[in-house]
């Protein structure tokens, strides 16, 4: 063992090389010097912050876009009345973020799941389709022919409606506007030579 070595072990025990080393790393990282956290432990500024609740998201849905269907004349199996706050727009939130576990922040994730509505990607389940344990008549058929319906503009805005809810600071703040269409453009004579 080398002189150098001897003395450190005389200075200081293993559990107190540990307990040193452990504050030394928490100062570092938590003071920006590693640089492998976002945030510092002295004035931590998360994302948990700015999360917006699941449940009083489908409402602003509705407000930001009325052309989706509520689809909310199914009766409740407790009551028995209409569950008017069972809408298309809750249950298609539900779907998304606890039975498929995709994150709400992602238009690409939005998208594939209406493409899980529209029958061109996963299978849906009647059994674990939001609505089917509280409501009489499972409305899984009725929400997939509402999205069906809708047109590709309209599932285009409502893919970035619902992204910009879950995303208050996002940079594309735009929703397009479905009921409006540019004519398409008519391509460039010589495009192709500009390949070479």
């Amino acid at each position: 063992m080398s002189k150098k070595s001897s003395f450190i072990q005389i200075l200081l025990q293993p559990w107190q090389a540990l307990t040193v080393l452990m504050v030394v790393s928490v100062l570092v990282l938590g003071l920006g010097g590693g640089k492998l956290m976002p945030t510092n432990l002295l004035g931590i500024q998360s994302a948990l912050a700015q999360r917006v609740s699941p449940g009083d998201v489908w409402q602003q849905v509705y407000q930001q876009f009325p052309d989706l269907p509520k689809e909310n004349q199914y009766n409740s199996k407790d009551s028995g009345k209409i569950a008017a706050n069972n809408t298309l727009a809750s249950r298609l939130i539900r779907y998304h973020i606890y039975v498929k576990g995709r994150s709400p922040n992602y238009r690409l994730d939005w998208k594939l799941t209406l493409a899980d509505y529209l029958g061109v990607n996963e299978i849906m389940y009647d059994s674990t389709y939001p609505g089917n344990d509280t409501l009489k008549q499972n409305p899984i058929a009725g929400d997939r022919i509402a999205i069906k319906n809708l047109t590709r503009q309209q599932r285009n805005a409502l893919v970035q409606v619902l992204a910009n809810l879950f995303n208050p600071g996002s940079q594309n703040t735009q929703v397009p506007n479905p009921n409006r269409s540019a004519p398409p453009q008519q391509p460039q004579q010589g495009g192709a030579d500009l390949l070479r």
